[in-house]
């Protein structure tokens, strides 16, 4: 019935339906439209917009030098943006930030994921393609655990992705591993806890959030080696490098470090296909003592209130990164019990569109 042109001429001009009709109407034109709505956000984060207004409203005529574009094609962007909440359209031809540009101003981790996005856009020019496993993606290759799998034999040690590969990676990593380590934190505090191991734990950014909450826990990090003499240097300039223990290899090859009572996977288990999960969750529980504890920490599939995050978004930017799935929690459960784990209970956290935690013991 509502996919009847006659029934939608009548939703859209009876009293009774006209408001549930506009709002329909409205979202999808927002999934036409959603493309381009990105780019102008992509377009403001290049040109600096929202840096320029941070001092207060500006006039187009002042906006434009500064931004490299004519006055008209400023002030169209500019108008695009106002119409997205980024900015905010004044009298006198000038234009301030709206809200969402200043929440993107207070967070350039966002910034720099959008800008990432550019991959994830080029990638998706094709999505039948890109389904159908008929290109060779930008993503895939800027990940470079992507070729990781169960009984490879290359030397993780030895990825053939060049070191500027990995340093834009592991930029990447710290940048978003930033927004989510403070909530897990506030949903699992870990002081009490006698040692944490992070596994992917990329150049340290939640283990550093863990010590500044925990000042006796003992840490491990683990992660491929060339991540991990990038975590070093980091955390050596947090003055850390004494307090946290760091050790390259493949959790799919290498056992992981024993003695921690406490395992966290930071944004890890999705990026992985089920016969690696599987191979990670066996190597979690033989390094944890009985009693030891496992936290999962990721986006998930199926939240109620953040669903496109999981299935469309992360559904699709795996495909494109070559790897991985998003998980319900239900799904990461069953995983979880098949590995031999029990108490297995969902945490959720302040912002769940970017992160659930699961908690799991071993026995």
């Amino acid at each position: 019935m509502i996919a009847s042109p006659r029934f939608q001429r009548w939703a859209a001009t009876s009293p009774l339906t006209r408001r549930i009709s506009r709002r329909r109407a409205r979202a999808l034109f927002d999934l036409c439209a959603g493309f381009v709505y990105s780019q102008v956000l992509l377009a403001c984060v290049r040109l600096g917009v929202f840096e320029l207004l941070s001092n207060g409203p500006r006039a187009v005529e002042a906006l434009a030098g500064p931004l490299g574009l004519a006055p008209e094609a400023a002030r169209r962007l500019l108008r695009a943006a106002a119409a997205l909440g980024l900015t905010r359209a004044l009298p006198g031809d000038r234009f301030a930030l709206g809200d969402l540009g200043a929440a993107l101003l207070g967070n350039p981790s966002v910034m720099a994921l959008v800008e990432h996005h550019g991959l994830l856009y080029d990638d998706l020019r094709d999505p039948v393609a890109l389904l159908r496993g008929e290109t060779q993606s930008r993503l895939s290759r800027f990940w470079p655990y992507a070729g990781d799998a169960p009984g490879a034999g290359a030397d993780p040690g030895e990825a053939t992705a060049p070191a500027e590969g990995y340093a834009a990676y592991c930029d990447l990593m710290s940048q978003s591993q930033a927004l989510v380590a403070e909530d897990i934190l506030d949903a699992y505090p870990v002081r009490g806890h006698r040692r944490l191991l992070d596994v992917g734990g990329g150049e340290g950014v939640f283990i550093a959030a863990a010590a500044a909450r925990a000042p006796s826990l003992e840490l491990t990090l683990f992660d491929l080696p060339p991540v991990v003499a990038s975590a070093r240097r980091r955390l050596a300039a947090q003055g850390l490098d004494a307090r946290v223990a760091t050790v390259g290899g493949s959790f799919l090859r290498d056992p992981l470090p024993a003695g921690a009572d406490l395992v966290s996977l930071v944004r890890v288990v999705h990026d992985h296909d089920d016969e690696s999960v599987r191979a990670l969750l066996r190597a979690v529980r033989a390094a944890l003592p009985s009693g030891g504890r496992l936290m999962i920490a990721e986006p998930m599939a199926q939240t109620r209130g953040a669903e496109p995050m999981g299935d469309a978004y992360f559904g699709f930017y795996l495909r494109a990164m070559g790897r991985g799935r998003p998980r319900s929690a239900a799904e990461l459960t069953r995983l979880l019990a098949e590995a031999g784990f029990v108490r297995i209970k969902v945490r959720a956290t302040a912002r769940p569109l970017l992160a659930t935690l699961i908690i799991a013991d071993h026995v």
